[in-house]
């Protein structure tokens, strides 16, 4: 067998002779002989198509340690590592491919509006949501300070804490930093979207709050929920609620963060004497200059069937928590719970205002007005 010196072998092969040596350092290609003398290396004609096999799998991106594995396996086992590798590659391009989209829109401000209600109809995704929005200034309160939001794929409740219009720019401004999060977020991103978004939120408040003293002290709790086909993200922070309702059961899923809730929790204070201790309306964290700006985060799965309530303060305080559960339980569907939601808190003497949001997850059906995409 006549062997190929090393200039042959390149021309015959296509590579150079930078890869050449790289491939024989890397023991991808080694010689299959070496002059002691002059140390010109020779190789086999029949290593061309393993040659041509570690240059073709260069060129794909495949890690060295593959194709050093690929490149020395039979036919069949080469072309098995060989698909899952781009299995791999286009999983992995799919996941980045949406989280640019979803940067794209959020940074330029047009995520909300790629993903308006004029496509509420469309049945894209694997589960849609109905909801409903209500609130009320309620019966002792001149003006509403709760803000809310209710998109394809965003709900959000903020209570703004600060009196006069203060606590209202607050809310406000939070949730106007939460929409352009109403658009594709992927799914391992919902976390992260929420709590860049937060941060950034409390960040503008404190800006605000520098730039105009009449805003100092100003503040709001928020509690959201963020979908992304079955997957949901939740942020909270403060003492506004997120409840869950599965299988006929009602479930608080957010921990206040209050004083009371703190000494609830410590064991020195009892349920009973909650509604009536000094300090309840005391809130520990809340986006607001002063307190801790450390929101909860969870990542849930939601399923068909499951209803959420989203709620400000002034909902549970005046309505008893048997009577939520009743309506949540029992209710038709959204407008009617929400609607009832709100007169138990009237008929409690509203002392707050009441904002409530409920939504029902529903399977994806043929197009009907009024359902969003989750």
């Amino acid at each position: 067998m006549e062997l190929m010196s090393s200039g042959e072998f390149v021309r015959a092969s296509g590579l150079s002779r930078k890869a050449l040596r790289l491939y024989d350092e890397l023991d991808l290609l080694r010689p299959v002989a070496v002059d002691p003398a002059s140390q010109y290396r020779f190789y086999d004609p029949a290593q061309l198509e393993q040659a041509r096999l570690v240059a073709w799998l260069r060129r794909l991106g495949m890690p060295l340690p593959a194709i050093r594995e690929a490149s020395r396996a039979a036919p069949a086992m080469a072309a098995a590592l060989v698909t899952a590798y781009w299995d791999q590659v286009e999983a992995e391009t799919t996941t980045r491919r949406e989280l640019a989209t979803f940067l794209i829109g959020y940074l330029s401000g047009k995520g909300a509006a790629m993903d308006s209600m004029d496509n509420a109809g469309k049945t894209e995704g694997t589960l849609a949501i109905r909801y409903a929005v209500k609130t009320d200034v309620g019966l002792q309160r001149d003006a509403n300070e709760d803000s809310a939001y209710a998109g394809e794929r965003l709900l959000a409740v903020a209570d703004g804490m600060g009196g006069h219009a203060a606590g209202e720019v607050a809310s406000a401004a939070v949730i106007d930093a939460l929409k352009p999060l109403d658009t594709q977020v992927p799914a391992g991103e919902l976390l992260n979207a929420l709590d860049h978004a937060v941060r950034q939120a409390s960040r503008t408040l404190t800006e605000m709050a520098q730039a105009d003293p009449g805003l100092s002290g100003m503040g709001t709790t928020l509690t959201a929920l963020l979908w992304s086909g079955s997957q949901l993200g939740l942020v909270h922070i403060g003492d506004s609620r997120a409840y869950l309702v599965r299988d006929g059961k009602v479930f608080q899923i957010t921990h206040d963060h209050t004083m009371v809730q703190t000494l609830l929790d410590d064991g020195k204070i009892t349920a009973e004497e909650v509604a009536s201790h000094p300090q309840r309306n005391l809130i520990l964290r809340a986006l607001a200059t002063g307190l801790r700006c450390e929101p909860d985060l969870q990542l849930r799965e939601a399923r068909p069937g499951d209803r959420y309530l989203l709620c400000s303060d002034g909902l549970y305080d005046a309505a008893d928590a048997a009577s939520i559960a009743s309506v949540l339980c029992t209710a038709a569907d959204p407008d009617e719970a929400a609607t009832e939601l709100l007169r138990l808190a009237i008929e409690g003497g509203g002392p707050d205002n009441i904002t409530c949001i409920v939504a029902d997850v529903v399977p994806q059906l043929t197009p009907v007005s009024g359902l969003a995409r989750a």
